[in-house]
């Protein structure tokens, strides 16, 4: 069998979802029976629906994300995120258990997390082991992902590219820019000069960075703590690259403890010129927010543009 579970036409939801959980724990489509429950967990994203069901066999909870048949790509490229940084055995992710579909709906099923406070060395924790996920590099040494995944709601286009450089300017920076475009949103002549300033920055001194795996939407919003303070991470637009795309990101929506950044910092310290380097990845995030929400963003995307330009 393999990793996508689909259920027979006709399979109500909470059905189906039962019976990929049993198939993928138990080897057995009737070995979990799911009952609706309330309760917290972690948050969903990308227009998906999201819940908690618990396993009325065992008293196991489980949170799950569901759409109709389109969202099937994107729940796919969660789960196969979530388990390429499960599989690092670094920093907690919720436990991937089952992605399938039923009739018109797909879904996605993890283990359920209740999220506490940050007790004790939380943001020091995470800071040593979002480094020790960085470690973790592409087997093939290049930068991307097999799969194409979304960034929020908007496609994230992946694949593989041996230059950091050309990966960030075609899939992620000039990718953007032509969706801003979409939108009505376009930068102008200022375009073609960004792109080349941007490219300078990324390769200048020599800078060579390692195709870290990285979370690749990791701002404050998809960072938490169990009710024991473990550190955890959700929500992810995985992908191969600069590991400082997923730090710069922790400081765009507020930031994170002090204690995380001395952690990181102490486990793998970052080379010069990372400050430059924030705000061109920076940058792609307030594109997309563009792109989401409109353009309440363009000002903030406009003088980072100047910033960059002027660097």
């Amino acid at each position: 069998m393999g990793l996508l579970y689909e259920a027979k036409a006709g399979t109500p939801l909470l059905e189906a979802m039962s019976q990929a959980i049993g198939q993928a724990l138990h080897n057995n489509a009737k070995a979990t029976v799911l009952e609706p429950t309330g309760g917290g967990g972690f948050a969903g994203g990308g227009g998906a629906n999201t819940g908690v069901a618990e396993d009325t066999k065992v008293g196991e909870k489980y949170f799950y994300k569901s759409t109709g048949s389109w969202g099937l790509d994107m729940l796919l490229a969660e789960y196969k995120g979530i388990k390429a940084m499960y599989d690092t055995h670094t920093i907690r992710v919720p436990t991937p258990v089952a992605v399938g579909t039923s009739d018109a709906q797909a879904f996605v099923v993890f283990e359920y997390l209740a999220m506490g406070g940050t007790r004790g060395d939380a943001a020091g924790r995470m800071g040593r082991e979002l480094a020790q996920m960085h470690r973790h590099t592409s087997k093939n040494g290049q930068f991307g992902w097999d799969i194409d995944n979304t960034i929020g709601a908007t496609p994230q286009p992946n694949g593989w590219q041996a230059s950091w450089v050309e990966f960030w300017d075609e899939k992620r920076l000039g990718h953007m820019l032509k969706l801003c475009r979409r939108e009505g949103h376009d930068f102008g002549q200022v375009e073609r000069e960004l792109r080349a300033k941007v490219k300078q920055i990324l390769s200048e001194d020599g800078y060579s960075p390692a195709p870290s795996l990285l979370h690749g939407d990791l701002w404050t919003g998809n960072v938490a703590a169990t009710g024991e303070g473990v550190p955890c991470i959700f929500d992810p637009a995985v992908y191969y690259g600069d590991r400082e795309a997923d730090l710069a990101m922790t400081t765009l929506f507020g930031s994170l403890a002090p204690a995380f950044y001395t952690a990181y910092m102490d486990e793998w310290p970052l080379e010069p010129g990372h400050e430059k380097r924030k705000v061109v990845y920076n940058l792609y995030h307030i594109l997309n927010h563009i792109v989401l929400f409109g353009g309440g963003y363009r000002s903030q995307a406009q003088r980072m543009i100047d910033q960059i330009l002027k660097m």
